[in-house]
Protein backbone atom coordinates (compact mmCIF):
# COMPACT_ATOMS: atom_id res chain seq x y z
CA UNK A 1 0.00 0.00 0.00
CA UNK A 2 1.09 3.45 -0.59
CA UNK A 3 2.07 4.99 2.75
CA UNK A 4 4.64 8.02 2.52
CA UNK A 5 6.30 10.06 5.31
CA UNK A 6 4.90 13.91 5.53
CA UNK A 7 5.28 16.37 8.17
CA UNK A 8 4.13 14.73 11.70
CA UNK A 9 1.95 12.00 9.32
CA UNK A 10 1.87 8.87 7.60
CA UNK A 11 -0.67 9.89 4.90
CA UNK A 12 -1.96 7.16 2.72
CA UNK A 13 -2.32 8.02 -0.92
CA UNK A 14 -3.28 6.96 -4.85
CA UNK A 15 -2.26 7.84 -7.82
CA UNK A 16 -4.57 7.29 -10.61
CA UNK A 17 -4.60 7.94 -14.51
CA UNK A 18 -2.33 9.45 -16.82
CA UNK A 19 -1.83 13.14 -18.16
CA UNK A 20 -0.83 16.62 -15.88
CA UNK A 21 -0.73 16.30 -12.36
CA UNK A 22 -3.94 16.74 -10.90
CA UNK A 23 -4.56 16.98 -6.94
CA UNK A 24 -7.55 15.92 -5.19
CA UNK A 25 -9.15 17.36 -1.72
CA UNK A 26 -11.35 15.30 -0.47
CA UNK A 27 -14.34 16.67 1.90
CA UNK A 28 -15.40 15.73 5.64
CA UNK A 29 -14.79 12.60 6.73
CA UNK A 30 -12.76 11.44 3.04
CA UNK A 31 -11.50 8.30 3.29
CA UNK A 32 -10.58 6.47 -0.10
CA UNK A 33 -11.55 3.29 1.32
CA UNK A 34 -15.22 4.58 0.47
CA UNK A 35 -15.13 6.95 -2.19
CA UNK A 36 -13.50 4.99 -4.66
CA UNK A 37 -10.66 7.26 -6.41
CA UNK A 38 -10.33 4.65 -9.19
CA UNK A 39 -13.76 5.26 -10.58
CA UNK A 40 -13.22 9.09 -11.00
CA UNK A 41 -13.70 10.31 -14.77
CA UNK A 42 -10.92 13.17 -14.62
CA UNK A 43 -8.16 9.79 -14.11
CA UNK A 44 -9.10 9.64 -18.31
CA UNK A 45 -6.88 13.24 -18.57
CA UNK A 46 -4.76 13.53 -15.20
CA UNK A 47 -2.43 12.09 -13.55
CA UNK A 48 -4.86 11.95 -10.60
CA UNK A 49 -3.08 12.09 -6.62
CA UNK A 50 -6.10 11.30 -3.76
CA UNK A 51 -4.86 10.98 -0.02
CA UNK A 52 -6.38 10.62 2.86
CA UNK A 53 -5.99 13.82 4.98
CA UNK A 54 -4.49 13.85 8.12
CA UNK A 55 -6.62 12.11 11.04
CA UNK A 56 -8.94 10.55 8.58
CA UNK A 57 -8.88 7.52 6.93
CA UNK A 58 -5.55 5.50 6.62
CA UNK A 59 -3.73 8.42 7.73
CA UNK A 60 -2.37 9.21 11.41
CA UNK A 61 -3.64 11.67 13.54
CA UNK A 62 -0.61 13.62 13.52
CA UNK A 63 1.25 14.92 16.95
CA UNK A 64 -1.34 18.03 17.81
CA UNK A 65 -4.49 19.38 17.40
CA UNK A 66 -4.61 20.34 13.34
CA UNK A 67 -5.43 23.91 11.83
CA UNK A 68 -6.44 24.92 8.44
CA UNK A 69 -2.83 25.42 7.66
CA UNK A 70 -1.58 22.57 8.81
CA UNK A 71 -4.43 20.66 6.57
CA UNK A 72 -2.60 23.23 3.48
CA UNK A 73 0.59 22.69 4.25
CA UNK A 74 0.26 18.80 4.20
CA UNK A 75 -1.16 18.96 0.57
CA UNK A 76 1.85 20.79 -0.26
CA UNK A 77 4.57 18.36 1.65
CA UNK A 78 3.20 15.47 0.41
CA UNK A 79 3.07 17.24 -3.40
CA UNK A 80 6.45 17.60 -2.66
CA UNK A 81 7.65 14.35 -1.46
CA UNK A 82 6.34 12.95 -4.95
CA UNK A 83 8.19 15.49 -6.69
CA UNK A 84 5.33 17.48 -7.85
CA UNK A 85 6.66 20.84 -8.22
CA UNK A 86 3.11 22.34 -9.36
CA UNK A 87 -0.70 20.58 -9.99
CA UNK A 88 -4.20 21.29 -10.52
CA UNK A 89 -6.19 21.27 -7.89
CA UNK A 90 -9.91 20.29 -7.21
CA UNK A 91 -10.76 20.82 -3.67
CA UNK A 92 -14.33 19.83 -3.01
CA UNK A 93 -16.43 21.07 0.33
CA UNK A 94 -13.57 21.02 3.11
CA UNK A 95 -11.56 20.30 0.96
CA UNK A 96 -12.60 23.27 -0.93
CA UNK A 97 -11.48 25.09 2.28
CA UNK A 98 -8.41 23.54 2.38
CA UNK A 99 -7.79 23.76 -0.88
CA UNK A 100 -8.68 27.72 -0.84
CA UNK A 101 -5.91 27.93 2.02
CA UNK A 102 -3.27 25.91 -0.20
CA UNK A 103 -3.92 28.88 -2.93
CA UNK A 104 -3.06 31.53 -0.55
CA UNK A 105 -0.13 29.79 1.39
CA UNK A 106 1.68 27.67 -1.64
CA UNK A 107 0.96 29.94 -4.74
CA UNK A 108 3.36 28.43 -6.50
CA UNK A 109 2.07 25.01 -6.62
CA UNK A 110 -1.60 25.89 -7.69
CA UNK A 111 -1.57 25.99 -11.81
CA UNK A 112 -5.79 25.97 -11.89
CA UNK A 113 -8.47 25.55 -8.94
CA UNK A 114 -11.37 24.44 -8.95
CA UNK A 115 -13.72 24.97 -5.80
CA UNK A 116 -16.61 22.40 -5.55
CA UNK A 117 -19.82 23.26 -3.14
CA UNK A 118 -17.49 25.12 -0.25
CA UNK A 119 -17.29 28.42 1.61
CA UNK A 120 -14.76 31.36 1.85
CA UNK A 121 -15.39 31.24 6.19
CA UNK A 122 -16.44 33.50 8.55
CA UNK A 123 -19.55 35.08 8.46
CA UNK A 124 -20.17 33.18 5.16
CA UNK A 125 -19.19 29.33 6.47
CA UNK A 126 -20.77 25.99 5.53
CA UNK A 127 -23.28 24.19 7.94
CA UNK A 128 -21.89 23.55 11.03
CA UNK A 129 -21.44 20.04 10.75
CA UNK A 130 -19.91 19.22 14.14
CA UNK A 131 -23.54 20.65 15.76
CA UNK A 132 -25.09 16.78 14.20
CA UNK A 133 -22.62 14.53 15.13
CA UNK A 134 -23.96 14.12 18.84
CA UNK A 135 -27.64 13.36 17.43
CA UNK A 136 -29.08 9.95 17.05
CA UNK A 137 -28.44 8.14 13.81
CA UNK A 138 -32.26 8.62 12.55
CA UNK A 139 -31.94 12.28 13.44
CA UNK A 140 -28.17 12.97 11.99
CA UNK A 141 -29.52 10.85 8.85
CA UNK A 142 -32.60 12.94 7.71
CA UNK A 143 -31.09 16.50 8.53
CA UNK A 144 -28.14 15.37 6.76
CA UNK A 145 -30.33 14.61 3.59
CA UNK A 146 -32.54 17.88 3.88
CA UNK A 147 -29.19 19.50 4.22
CA UNK A 148 -27.71 17.66 0.95
CA UNK A 149 -30.50 18.87 -1.38
CA UNK A 150 -32.87 21.31 0.27
CA UNK A 151 -35.88 19.92 -1.93
CA UNK A 152 -35.19 16.64 0.34
CA UNK A 153 -39.03 16.48 2.93
CA UNK A 154 -37.52 15.13 5.80
CA UNK A 155 -38.94 11.75 7.23
CA UNK A 156 -40.28 11.20 3.12
CA UNK A 157 -38.02 8.29 2.66
CA UNK A 158 -37.31 9.60 -0.96
CA UNK A 159 -34.29 9.29 -2.50
CA UNK A 160 -32.52 12.74 -2.94
CA UNK A 161 -33.14 14.05 -6.77
CA UNK A 162 -31.12 12.35 -9.42
CA UNK A 163 -29.40 10.08 -6.39
CA UNK A 164 -31.80 7.14 -6.58
CA UNK A 165 -29.26 4.64 -5.64
CA UNK A 166 -26.92 6.44 -4.23
CA UNK A 167 -29.29 7.69 -1.28
CA UNK A 168 -29.48 4.29 0.45
CA UNK A 169 -25.58 4.65 0.35
CA UNK A 170 -25.82 7.58 2.04
CA UNK A 171 -28.50 6.22 4.66
CA UNK A 172 -25.92 3.68 5.28
CA UNK A 173 -23.03 6.12 5.98
CA UNK A 174 -24.94 8.28 8.50
CA UNK A 175 -26.19 5.50 10.44
CA UNK A 176 -22.38 3.42 10.60
CA UNK A 177 -20.91 3.44 13.53
CA UNK A 178 -16.95 4.14 13.35
CA UNK A 179 -13.93 3.55 15.65
CA UNK A 180 -13.05 5.42 18.50
CA UNK A 181 -9.92 6.56 16.50
CA UNK A 182 -12.01 7.60 13.92
CA UNK A 183 -14.45 9.19 15.65
CA UNK A 184 -11.52 11.70 16.95
CA UNK A 185 -9.84 12.10 13.88
CA UNK A 186 -13.51 13.05 12.66
CA UNK A 187 -13.87 15.31 15.70
CA UNK A 188 -10.16 17.16 15.15
CA UNK A 189 -11.26 17.72 11.51
CA UNK A 190 -14.68 19.78 12.70
CA UNK A 191 -12.55 21.46 14.71
CA UNK A 192 -10.42 22.34 12.66
CA UNK A 193 -13.44 23.46 9.93
CA UNK A 194 -14.85 25.96 12.43
CA UNK A 195 -12.02 27.93 12.30
CA UNK A 196 -11.99 28.32 8.55
CA UNK A 197 -11.86 32.11 7.23
CA UNK A 198 -9.75 32.96 4.26
CA UNK A 199 -12.35 36.14 3.53
CA UNK A 200 -9.64 38.61 3.76
CA UNK A 201 -7.01 36.74 1.90
CA UNK A 202 -8.49 35.45 -1.23
CA UNK A 203 -7.78 38.74 -3.71
CA UNK A 204 -4.00 36.92 -3.02
CA UNK A 205 -5.39 34.02 -4.96
CA UNK A 206 -3.50 34.09 -8.53
CA UNK A 207 -4.56 30.85 -10.01
CA UNK A 208 -7.26 30.67 -12.53
CA UNK A 209 -10.09 29.62 -10.35
CA UNK A 210 -13.67 28.26 -11.03
CA UNK A 211 -15.61 28.04 -8.37
CA UNK A 212 -18.80 25.29 -8.69
CA UNK A 213 -21.84 25.64 -6.96
CA UNK A 214 -24.79 23.55 -6.57
CA UNK A 215 -28.51 25.38 -6.68
CA UNK A 216 -29.77 23.34 -3.71
CA UNK A 217 -26.65 23.02 -1.91
CA UNK A 218 -28.02 23.48 2.29
CA UNK A 219 -24.73 23.20 3.67
CA UNK A 220 -22.37 25.31 1.14
CA UNK A 221 -25.37 27.93 0.60
CA UNK A 222 -25.30 29.58 -3.24
CA UNK A 223 -23.82 32.69 -1.46
CA UNK A 224 -20.84 31.06 -0.61
CA UNK A 225 -19.66 30.88 -3.57
CA UNK A 226 -20.82 34.09 -4.97
CA UNK A 227 -18.75 35.70 -2.03
CA UNK A 228 -15.19 33.88 -3.72
CA UNK A 229 -16.00 34.63 -6.67
CA UNK A 230 -16.20 38.04 -5.84
CA UNK A 231 -12.81 37.80 -4.11
CA UNK A 232 -10.99 36.34 -6.09
CA UNK A 233 -10.22 38.49 -9.28
CA UNK A 234 -9.61 35.40 -11.56
CA UNK A 235 -12.59 33.15 -11.40
CA UNK A 236 -15.97 32.14 -12.77
CA UNK A 237 -18.96 30.65 -11.33
CA UNK A 238 -20.77 27.63 -12.07
CA UNK A 239 -24.38 27.01 -10.99
CA UNK A 240 -25.33 23.00 -10.89
CA UNK A 241 -28.57 21.71 -11.21
CA UNK A 242 -28.28 19.90 -7.95
CA UNK A 243 -27.31 20.37 -4.09
CA UNK A 244 -24.16 19.22 -2.15
CA UNK A 245 -23.75 16.48 -4.69
CA UNK A 246 -24.27 18.02 -7.38
CA UNK A 247 -21.24 16.29 -9.35
CA UNK A 248 -23.64 13.59 -9.49
CA UNK A 249 -26.60 15.39 -10.07
CA UNK A 250 -25.82 17.21 -13.15
CA UNK A 251 -24.23 15.48 -16.20
CA UNK A 252 -23.07 18.83 -17.14
CA UNK A 253 -20.67 19.07 -13.88
CA UNK A 254 -17.87 16.75 -15.10
CA UNK A 255 -17.71 18.24 -18.59
CA UNK A 256 -17.44 21.66 -17.04
CA UNK A 257 -14.69 20.81 -14.73
CA UNK A 258 -12.65 18.89 -16.85
CA UNK A 259 -12.51 21.52 -20.12
CA UNK A 260 -11.61 24.15 -17.24
CA UNK A 261 -8.95 21.92 -15.99
CA UNK A 262 -7.52 21.37 -19.38
CA UNK A 263 -7.95 25.29 -20.75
Amino acid sequence: MPFIEVNDLTIYYELHGEGPNLLHISGSGGDLRLTAPHLNGLNQDFLGLHYDQRCLGQTTLGDHPPTMFDYADDAASLCSALGWESARVVGTSFGGMVAQHLAIRHPALVERLVLNCTSPGGPLMSYPLDELVDLPAAERTEISLSLMDTRYISGSGEALPGLDGFTSQLRDGYARSVSAESAEGFAQQLEARRHHDVLADLGSISAPTLVCAGRYDGIAPLVNSEAIVAGITDSRLEVFEGGHLFMLQDPRSPAVTRDFLLD
